[in-house]
């Protein structure tokens, strides 16, 4: 217990780290403009359009850091600082989450996987806590419950898993086109990319906190009495 106690600390640790950097890089390349002085709905437009795809509107989300791609109704919706905002963070924003939107049209594998455990893992994430609380209460007497709480987990950290690609590619295809279509230059390109690896430690960590966790549920299952 003590070695996962010691992983856990140190991945809550690189949690906070990452995400303080990842605000950290966000405000620093909000304040820069882009080139063109496109706003975030034009850069996305402009990437689906690029890509042959005209059947995706793009619309304002409200919130912050709520950009994402809905492929059930083929929207990218995009929070109020990215929609209007001309700058590099915007632009990269906008430019990921056109490239799920290109993913979804080309049938991405590791897109349609994510997507077909959607609904296992919202089904797993409204019993999990209780399953795997009653399954620790119960360990002794009624094991079952908790070997069920486990694989129910087990799914969210197979969904963590699967996210990476489906980001880290969404990533490439949004760093490819923005240099490629000139919506960055020389001294924007490389702050677009940083801007998008610092996002993309955000799922490394997720993921691995979540297998640190299955571990932990697996270790408490095997040692009952």
């Amino acid at each position: 217990m003590t070695l996962y106690w010691s992983l856990f600390i140190g991945i809550a640790l690189l949690s906070w780290l990452v995400s303080h950097n990842l605000k950290s890089k966000f405000e620093k390349y909000s304040r820069i403009p882009i080139p063109s002085g496109m706003t975030g709905r034009d850069v996305a437009e402009k990437m689906l359009r690029d890509n042959g795809i005209y059947d995706v509107k793009v619309i304002s989300t409200p919130g912050r850091l709520t950009d994402h791609y809905n492929p059930a109704d083929k929207t990218v919706n995009l929070s109020e600082s990215v929609y209007g905002s001309n700058s590099i963070a915007a632009a990269a924003v906008a430019a990921h989450e056109c490239g799920h939107a290109v993913q979804h049209a080309v049938s991405y594998a590791p897109l349609k996987m994510r997507s077909a455990l959607v609904p296992i893992v919202s089904f797993s994430s409204n019993i999990m806590t209780w399953i795997l609380l009653g399954g620790m209460l119960l360990l002794n007497t009624f094991p079952q419950l908790m070997l069920f709480g486990i694989v129910l987990f087990a799914a969210t950290t197979l969904f963590s898993f699967i996210t990476l690609p489906v980001e880290i590619n969404a990533s490439q295809r949004a760093v490819v086109w923005l240099s490629r279509s000139g919506i960055t230059n020389s001294q924007t390109y490389d702050k677009a990319v940083d801007a998008l690896r610092s996002a993309a430690y955000t799922y490394v960590v997720a993921a691995l906190g979540s297998l640190a966790t299955l571990a932990y549920y697996i270790m408490i299952f095997l040692r009952r009495d």
